[in-house]
């Protein structure tokens, strides 16, 4: 990976929330065509997950991702590039915990009482919220054609 892309990824540690807002092209499940969406990536413990909050249903993206991993995640801030990447949706209640924690003291720490949203719950999050660890390593990876309008699937 180039340096200025390592740099920018690094960055995210302490970036505000529009510096780590990027889109993710993942492929349709049932469609098979591109899917674009804006999203926040976070960092932790040197790895960069994918997550929103929670919701009562699981998110289009993460379907998209269980069912096939590789997607393009493309930086719009400061450099611009299309990242090929591979998708590890994290189900596992223990590890869901132990990285969520530190996202739900981000959120709760960027959103006070005066934001009009309300205080995130761990456990909430735990239950609800979508997750997914992003790996770069396998740029030899398929990339979906990316799709200049987001679509849902």
């Amino acid at each position: 990976m180039r340096d200025d892309l390592r740099q920018v990824l690094a960055n995210g540690q302490s970036s505000n929330l529009e510096a780590r807002t990027i889109d993710i092209t993942t492929v349709g499940r049932r469609s098979g065509e591109p899917r674009r969406i804006e999203i926040v990536f976070y960092w932790f413990e040197d790895s960069i997950y994918l997550s929103g909050i929670p919701g009562p249903r699981i998110r289009d993206w993460l379907a998209n991702l269980t069912a096939e991993p590789h997607f393009t995640f493309h930086l719009k801030h400061g450099v611009v590039a299309d990242l090929p990447a591979v998708a590890t949706v994290i189900t596992d209640p223990a590890e869901r915990r132990r990285v969520l924690a530190d996202f739900v003291d981000q959120f709760n720490q960027r959103n006070g009482p005066e934001s009009g949203w309300p205080k995130a719950v761990l456990e909430e999050w735990v239950e609800g919220s979508p997750l997914a660890k992003v790996d770069f390593s396998g740029a030899d990876c398929p990339r979906p054609r990316s799709s200049g309008t987001p679509r849902r699937s």
